[in-house]
């Protein structure tokens, strides 16, 4: 099969519009999307007027206002929808399949002053006689408060603008996708809601890498999540709250909404973070199940070097013992440019090389430029109607690929619905085509709600320099946040942004993120390997971790598809009620086990940390802290601090290629446990979580694995550490 031929079969729905061009395609994709239907024209700064009346209906129902209506249902899962003006939940790209049931035990009943409520059993919602909506706890404190929107009639008669002011409690913090360089909370100020180019998006009003109308909200009377059903471009200006000292009064945090069109509807998910999570995931889908070798080391391979220089570089990687899983290759391999078509001059054999590179345990991953070239119309890049369905990628398993990985520029729509139906092109495409016991790698530099079904993101190489690095950091931990589990930053060099120190901090933060890529700036191309001895040796300690810890990744990777938790977590995950955690942006949690606090300044050797609830120990020398407290750790350039929860279970990689347990010992008189969910090589969605318990009584640690039919001697080998708090084993 040759390039043409791939083009077409690709191409074999949709060709028509696509040839026309983008701004054609685009232009009929939002005529027709119901995603994209704005509520028409309305009178000039329309608001929703005084309540007229109501009609119930399950789990909650329509209040009818002077000028507009409001609809309201809590379904089965918990989750709240609410829509104005006809809007409803379907269709909608973010949903995975047909909205949940309504609640059959939530009616729509009168409330005071006129207004109404619907009473469910984790969550109220209360309606007010000009249409503000207020989403409170069982016990009736309230999470959140929207005022009505308004409407603005376009001067061309266009889609209608539309925005919508939200209060939260004074104690109430923001996090979400799009957080700015100090941390995965999004700072006071303007946030655009358009997905912007890799590596921008700092600056107040700027688009981010990944940015969805996602906001998840953590106060001391809960946690709540919304998401506004909407991918028309639109501002999101928040500013946080402060609590009166003394006798002061309390300044409620605000969300200020703007949109350019679209419907006004979304979705409200409370309660701990973990069950917002879960109930998110049920909306939007389960994240996809990434194959066991995508968390390994992968590398990008850009210049224009053949098969020859492939096999050069996985070479150089594993003779230095540098372990590597993925070779990327980038437009260098592609003819002129183009889109699924391969150069057969550099590389004639490609399924070949593919193959061989397998045996080393090396994938290939192919990068796919979201435009392709027509036949008819020579260097021009043209798209396939994306969101048809039946859209899919073809011809790729077959050229050996393992996975694919997306570029957008300047001239592609490149962002929301257009890169969710892209991940979704080639995810169902390659599941089409690869054996059934393995598993596709789809990787998008931008996403919308449902992008999760489909793969993960790679937010590029980030911004330059040290604010940089808690950039990547912050996306990651944004990203989980909203579903997202497998994402990651690419970790560059190449003289880029100023000396080695950098580039060593950047591996070895990402050695603890779910996706790890490396590259370089240049010709170069080679990975830590051409950075001298110095970052040789501390990327072969990172590296060797990363894979030391590859059973841990693929628990948490299974554990994320089944409950919708992030892999990365931010501290405050287990306890959101500790408010000193809330702030803390400068460190991390990988699934419930460790805790990473990454070295984000210049020329530093040690670091504070702040350490949550209970006993943790320092995994380079086993030393035991108690929490809550701020400690002051050694930080080498080797390496950066990680602590291990007391009590926690980790599978890890033994020496001899096999999966043992890593037992952190509780404290005396404690207990503790973990899961273990090995890797089964198909979609994984049956396999059996291996459960462990831990338990001990002065010296003696015992693990058990627990079963229906009662506890038992665990299978796998088990190594204690922690006993004598400096790093014994036993």
């Amino acid at each position: 099969m040759n390039g043409r031929d791939l083009v077409r079969s690709w191409w074999s729905v949709g060709v028509a519009g696509a040839a026309r061009g983008p701004r054609t395609v685009r232009a009929a994709w939002l005529r027709r999307g119901a995603d994209a239907t704005g509520p028409g024209p309305r009178a000039r700064a329309r608001v929703p007027g005084a309540v007229r009346d109501v009609e119930p209906g399950p789990g909650g129902g329509v209040i009818r206002f002077a000028r507009s209506e409001l609809r309201v249902v809590v379904a089965v899962n918990g989750a709240v929808f609410w829509g104005w003006d006809g809007a409803g939940p379907e269709p909608s790209y973010a949903l995975a399949g047909a909205c949940p049931e309504p609640d059959p035990r939530a009616e729509l009943e009168p409330d005071t002053d006129g207004g109404w409520r619907v009473v469910a059993e984790r969550v109220t919602v209360a309606v007010s006689r000009h249409g503000a909506l207020e989403v409170l706890t069982p016990g009736g404190v309230t999470l959140r408060r929207d005022l009505p929107p308004r409407w603005w009639e376009a001067e061309d008669g266009g889609p209608a603008r539309w925005m919508q002011r939200s209060e939260v409690p004074a104690d109430a913090r923001f996090f979400g996708p799009d957080g700015p360089v100090k941390g995965p909370r999004p700072r006071d100020g303007a946030h655009r809601l358009g997905n912007g180019v890799t590596g921008t998006g700092t600056g107040t009003g700027s688009a981010a890498p990944v940015t969805m109308p996602l906001q998840l909200v953590v106060a001391d009377a809960g946690t709540h999540l919304l998401f506004v059903d909407n991918p028309w471009d639109g501002t999101l200006t928040l500013r946080e709250g402060a609590e009166g000292a003394g006798s002061g009064h309390d300044r409620v945090g605000t969300s200020e909404l703007r949109m350019e069109g679209g419907p006004v509807r979304g979705w409200v998910m409370a309660g701990t973070p973990a069950r917002v999570l879960l109930t998110w995931a049920s909306l939007a889908g389960a994240p996809a199940l990434p194959p066991a070798w995508a968390f390994g080391h992968h590398h990008v391979r850009e210049g224009a070097g053949g098969e020859d220089e492939v096999r050069r570089v996985v070479a150089g990687h594993l003779e230095r013992g540098l372990p590597l899983d993925a070779v990327h290759l980038g437009d260098g391999h592609l003819d002129g440019g183009r889109a699924f078509t391969v150069d057969q001059d550099r590389f004639p054999k490609l399924p070949v090389l593919a193959d061989e590179l397998r045996r080393e345990g090396v994938r290939l991953v192919s990068v796919v430029p979201a435009a392709v070239c027509a036949e008819d119309r020579r260097g021009e890049g043209v798209f396939p109607d994306l969101p048809d369905a039946r859209v899919r990628y073809a011809g790729q398993a077959a050229r050996g690929f393992a996975g694919v990985w997306h570029t957008v520029d300047g001239s592609v729509p490149s962002g929301r619905v257009d890169a969710l139906c892209l991940g979704r092109a080639a995810h169902e495409g390659l599941r089409d085509e690869v054996p059934a016991d393995e598993r596709p790698l789809v990787l998008s530099p931008s996403g919308w709600p449902g992008s999760q079904r489909y793969g993960g993101v790679w937010s590029g190489e980030g911004d330059v320099g040290w604010p940089g690095l808690r950039a990547s950091l912050a996306r990651v931990v944004g990203l989980g946040l909203c579903g997202v589990p497998f994402s990651g930053p690419d970790v560059v060099g190449g003289g880029r942004d100023g000396g080695f120190e950098l580039y060593v901090r950047r591996l070895q933060l990402a050695a603890y993120l779910p996706l790890l890529r490396t590259g370089a700036v240049g010709p170069a191309d080679g990975g830590p390997r051409e950075y001298g001895a110095v970052v040789l040796g501390h990327a072969r300690v990172a590296l060797g971790e990363r894979r030391r810890l590859l059973p841990y990744f693929v628990t948490l990777a299974h554990l994320a598809r089944r409950t919708g938790a992030p892999m990365v977590r931010p501290v405050w995950w287990p306890t959101p009620e500790e408010r000193e955690l809330r702030d803390c942006e400068d460190a991390f949690l990988l699934g419930d086990a460790l805790m990473v606090a990454p070295v984000l300044e210049p020329g530093a050797v040690r670091r504070e940390v702040r350490l949550p609830r209970g006993r943790w120990y320092d995994t380079a020398t086993g030393r035991a802290y108690e929490g809550p407290a701020k400690v002051l750790v050694d930080a080498p350039l080797e390496r950066i601090p990680v602590f291990a929860r007391a009590g926690a279970v980790l599978p890890v990689r033994a020496e001899d290629g096999g999966t043992e347990l890593e037992v952190w010992a509780p404290a005396p008189g404690r207990s503790g446990g973990g899961l273990v969910v090995p890797e089964s090589g198909d979609d994984g969605d049956g396999q059996e979580a291996e459960r462990y318990s831990v338990t001990r009584s002065g010296p003696r640690v015992v693990v058990r694995r627990e079963t229906e039919d009662g506890a038992q001697e665990p299978s796998r080998p088990v190594r204690v550490r922690g006993l004598d708090g400096t790093g014994g084993q036993m």
